[in-house]
């Protein structure tokens, strides 16, 4: 029987997973499609094929008593996060884990202008997909009241990481606000938020959140450019407000519209976390060997 569970084994999920295993921990994680499942489970992963869009594709996973990572990301479109909901219905109280680590997002403090944002700083969601996550807290928080497991959750902000940089958009001319107009904004480091992740679910209590960043303020704009001056790659476009709404895509567009400046000061105090990359440029000369 698998220690860890392990909710959507993405690129985060792979590398907790591969970490657990290297403790000698029996991991099962479940894979949206059956064609994924060959490398995780070349790694020694258990895994479950489980499409949460659709409740009756989802087999019957247990996860009586177990510690569980939840990764995925909500649907896209609404404003609810309906595989959440498809996921806490597997949950009873014959069938729970003794605590989950959920990975959220910082999109959930909204546009918090130049105020630190700690984990007292209420939420204010202002885009859908901040909506969604706010939702899959609060089904989270609901459900751990109901049935009496330990909660944590990480809100996240931008990672990067080995195969996680810019390098396709960047190739295809893709432009960014002028430096002088771009937000704050925060990241964190791929192979750092495997050690927050585990060390959350080590040392996080029950009803936990955590601000997930390196604690270097910049912007979307200084990141891109750093990565093509990394990578010897044409610089980025800089363009204007007005400019910038006219060609860029809604989505993208619409991250700009948000700044924050996020404190990481729990993670680093109540965690005992000693980042790796606590800077951009160690986490972008590191991304050139990692694999």
């Amino acid at each position: 029987m698998s220690d860890f569970t392990i909710v959507g084994c993405g690129d985060i999920g792979f590398r907790v997973a591969r970490e657990l295993i290297k403790q000698d921990h029996q991991v099962q994680a479940t894979i949206h499609f059956e064609e994924g499942a060959k490398v995780p489970q070349s790694a020694g992963i258990e895994t479950i094929i489980a499409n949460f869009d659709f409740q009756d594709d989802i087999p019957d996973i247990s996860m009586q008593g177990q510690q569980l990572f939840y990764f995925m990301p909500p649907q896209g479109g609404g404003s609810s996060d309906y595989r959440m909901l498809n996921f806490c219905r597997k949950l009873s109280d014959k069938n729970c884990p003794s605590k989950i680590v959920y990975i959220s997002t910082s999109g959930v403090y909204g546009d918090c202008g130049d105020d630190l944002v700690t984990e007292e700083t209420p939420i204010n969601p202002q885009t859908s997909r901040a909506k969604r996550r706010v939702s899959a807290e609060n089904q989270l928080q609901e459900q751990a009241e109901r049935l009496g497991f330990d909660l944590v959750i990480l809100r996240v902000t931008g990672i990067y990481g080995p195969g996680r940089l810019p390098i396709s958009q960047l190739t295809k001319g893709h432009e960014v606000l002028r430096a002088e107009d771009a937000p704050n904004t925060n990241r964190i480091h791929s192979l750092d938020l495997v050690q927050i992740c585990l060390a959350a679910m080590e040392k996080g209590e029950d009803g936990d959140i955590f601000n997930v960043c390196d604690g270097q303020e910049s912007s979307m704009s200084e990141y891109f450019i750093a990565v093509a001056d990394m990578y010897d790659l044409p610089q980025p476009k800089q363009l204007s407000w007005v400019e910038a709404e006219k060609v860029m895509n809604p989505l993208t567009f619409s991250f700009l519209k948000e700044s924050r400046r996020m404190s990481n000061q729990k993670i680093l105090e109540k965690l005992g976390v000693e980042l790796q990359y606590p800077t951009l440029e160690k986490g972008l000369f590191a991304c050139r060997t990692i694999s």
